[in-house]
């Protein structure tokens, strides 16, 4: 039988790979680290996690991307298996231990009797053989020279960050407080998932002016690209005006300081547990492009990181991702090479879920060409159909950016309120109407006659 060929093994590659050979096909996945290096990544596992270490929400009946998580456990997915054994106390959110989260993935997939694993680069497009391209934004700049080629276009591209780990015993706790906002999750250790640093009217005004001060990355010589709004760097967002973080990453909404309860904090910095021994936390929102010496001095400013120390500092990269809606068929094929197909960010999908997710759709639908069956569309109603159909035809080619999963990219259900009043039955609507979708074609392989 023919093979079927990874390129990649990130989120989307691992998933993809985990599907075909569930359908009965041989896949090799050939990863170029630890062989070759990059800015972000410190090992070479299978669906190492560099940005964060959060899949978001995982509200299945009021939150599209965890409505994508239902429908990715629904398909068998080894990605969500993985993050449901490794999980971290995150409130309603699905954190997870990131470095046996990969572990356990590599080794999952290490042991399928199907799954051949190659330490090797990459550097131009197959010219034959049913293959999936799934190296993500970090892309080989040899592989992406080829792509852009291929594609007849300056390649696209945007900046993304990372944000600083702080060691967790360096954490002043006498000033710090454990708290998930509005207390959300159902035990205790869920509802005290945070760590919350308080800042004042005044102690905000002079972090704001530190940050807007400090030395920033500068970019090479004619390199140029947008940010995406899902992760922008701190200092781009205090740009934008002097409230803005007050009113995204630095909220102080939902949360009492037990230190001094009468007194409501001007704004908060919350960390998040970034591995299951709780040594670790990451400063959430806080992707950055400032130097690393200024990260240090601006960041200890911070009430309860006076005396903070840094297991890893921000940073930021180019990431690439090519032009889905012009260069990509409804099945995900490269209209011009059709034995190559695309999955995850690469296809201007924004998340590990959602990069993830298109891996799963690739890996099955490669698997299924092989076999010689059909799989019918995948339902627009679903959020793996939103999804797909969006970056495949949806978007605006000319104005194309990186998007996440969200209820605005699913038709309307009639009969139901708009605005806000109306939120809470629409989108409970939209999961129900989904989920029914998703199992259904979960179901359907056509075989021909």
């Amino acid at each position: 039988m023919t093979h079927l060929t990874i390129i990649g093994g990130g989120m989307a590659g691992s998933e993809a790979a985990w599907q075909a050979a569930n359908m009965g096909i041989h896949v090799r996945i050939i990863e170029m680290r630890p062989k070759v290096k990059t800015f972000a990544h410190r090992t070479g596992n299978l669906a190492e996690m560099v940005c964060s270490n959060s899949f978001r929400s995982d509200d299945s009946e009021q939150n599209a991307v965890g409505l994508l998580h239902w429908e990715m456990r629904a398909a068998g997915s080894v990605i969500m298996a993985a993050a449901d054994s490794h999980k971290l106390p995150a409130g309603g959110a699905l954190a997870v231990d990131r470095d046996p989260f990969a572990e356990a993935v590599t080794a999952k997939l290490t042991a399928h009797p199907k799954i051949e694993i190659i330490g090797d680069e990459i550097t131009t497009l197959p010219e034959s053989g049913p293959t999936i391209i799934a190296t993500g934004p970090l892309t080989g700049s040899a592989l992406a020279d080829a792509i852009a080629r291929e594609a007849g276009q300056d390649s696209l591209a945007f900046f993304d960050a990372i944000a600083p780990i702080v060691y967790a015993d360096s954490i002043d706790m006498d000033i710090a407080w454990r708290q998930s906002r509005y207390d959300k999750g159902e035990t205790l250790e869920e509802q005290q998932a945070y760590v919350n640093c308080p800042l004042t009217k005044d102690q905000y005004e002079a972090f704001i002016d530190a940050l807007l001060a400090a030395d920033k990355t500068q970019f090479k010589d004619g390199e140029t690209a947008g940010y995406f709004d899902g992760c922008l760097p701190i200092e781009v967002m205090a740009e934008r005006g002097r409230e803005t973080l007050r009113f995204g990453p630095m909220k102080p909404v939902g949360l009492t300081n037990p230190h001094d309860p009468q007194t409501k904090a001007y704004a908060v910095v919350q960390l998040r547990r970034d591995n299951a021994l709780g040594t670790l936390y990451n400063i959430v929102g806080f992707q950055t492009k400032m130097t690393y010496g200024a990260q240090k001095a601006v960041f200890n400013m911070i009430p309860g990181l006076f005396e903070a120390s840094f297991a890893r500092l921000g940073g930021i990269h180019r990431n690439t991702f090519i032009n889905s809606p012009t260069l990509l068929d409804n099945q995900m094929r490269l209209r011009s090479q059709p034995h190559i197909r695309f999955a995850g960010q690469i296809t201007g999908v924004e998340g590990y879920v959602e990069s993830a997710a298109m891996g799963l759709l690739a890996g099955r639908l490669a698997a299924a060409e092989i076999l010689g069956e059909t799989l019918p569309p995948v339902p627009q109603d679903t959020a793996m159909g939103a999804l797909v159909s969006h970056i495949t035809g949806g978007a605006e080619a000319k104005t194309f950016q990186p998007m996440n999963v969200n209820f605005g990219l699913f038709a309307p259900v009639e009969g139901l309120k708009a605005g806000r009043r109306g939120r809470k039955d629409r989108y409970k609507a939209y999961t129900d109407r989904a989920k029914a979708a998703w199992t259904g074609w979960l179901k359907q392989r056509e075989t021909p006659e």
